[in-house]
């Protein structure tokens, strides 16, 4: 028998199968005819184009920017809150 080919279409919806629809990848092997150590590899390259999260270094980057805009929000929020305590302050009878 020999090697079969598979789209990138068909691999990708593979993935969606476990990432999304709560398959197991044996349980995704058997229902597609695909042998599950393809179906863990194409989870890995194509894990993130599933709705899963990015792997690697791009997850870090990915994180890494996220974390610096929820930093950058924070201290904008605090310095707003510091000068509307000082405000209230001044203005008590």
């Amino acid at each position: 028998m020999g090697r079969r080919i598979y789209t990138r279409e068909f691999k990708v919806s593979a993935v969606k199968l476990v990432k999304e629809q709560g398959y197991t990848v044996v349980e995704a092997g058997k229902s597609l005819g695909v042998d599950t150590t393809s179906i863990r590899n194409w989870l890995k390259k194509f894990g993130s184009e599933a709705g899963g999260p990015p792997n690697g270094d791009a997850a870090l980057r990915v994180e890494l920017r996220r974390l610096r805009e929820e930093n950058k929000r924070l201290l904008m929020e605090r310095e707003i809150l510091k000068k509307a305590t000082a405000f209230f302050a001044r203005h008590q009878p």
